[in-house]
């Protein structure tokens, strides 16, 4: 497992994170599937776990922690609300979620999530493929990395550090771990 905590490039346009969440699994899967629960940590939406099912995801990052920094000008577009689009492409629960992501002008991306037990833990690896380029990799890898930071510290049950100033600290780290090595 990665100790530190970052995501890796396992190809030219995928990256894998792996996590140790407090379990059981059930309690996990329900915080990936469950609006209420994935709202606390990445978006609400509702979602029928079943593959070919279509979602909306509602962001509102801003409000994941109780300290309210608003990003910085570049992401400021961000600072309210959004929806995305995505659809369920596989589902076997409680081991394996799958779904689109984007495709708003590109094809979508895919997103994998995948439990096991782990002793009292539960490992939670999340494989994002078919990313277009380096700096989608880099925004990616800098918004799963502090959505899940978020989901860890409400699984913990403590308070998660503010959402925008770690979203820039992990993307500026992103960009000089992806992009310095293709350079």
């Amino acid at each position: 497992m990665n100790d530190s905590g970052y995501g890796e490039a396992i190809a030219e346009d995928s990256i894998r994170f792996e996590r140790l969440l407090p379990g059981p699994i059930e309690r996990v899967w329900a915080f990936l599937t469950e609006s209420d629960k994935r709202g606390r940590w990445l978006a609400p939406g509702t979602m029928e776990p079943r593959a070919g099912s279509s979602f909306s995801l509602h962001f509102h990052n801003t409000e994941l922690t109780p300290d309210r920094t608003p990003p910085s000008k570049r992401f400021r577009r961000y600072d309210g609300s959004f929806t995305t689009q995505h659809q369920v492409l596989r589902c076997e629960p409680p081991h394996l979620l799958a779904w689109t992501w984007g495709g708003g002008g590109e094809a979508p991306s895919e997103v994998t999530f995948e439990l096991s037990e782990a002793g009292d833990q539960v490992r939670l690896i999340v494989t994002h493929r078919r990313l277009a380029d380096d700096d989608t990799m880099v925004n990616v890898a800098g918004g799963w990395h502090t959505h899940l930071t978020v989901l860890e510290s409400v699984l913990h049950g403590r308070s998660p550090t503010p959402f925008w100033p770690t979203f820039e600290r992990h993307e500026e780290e992103y960009r000089c771990r992806i992009m310095s090595p293709r350079n």
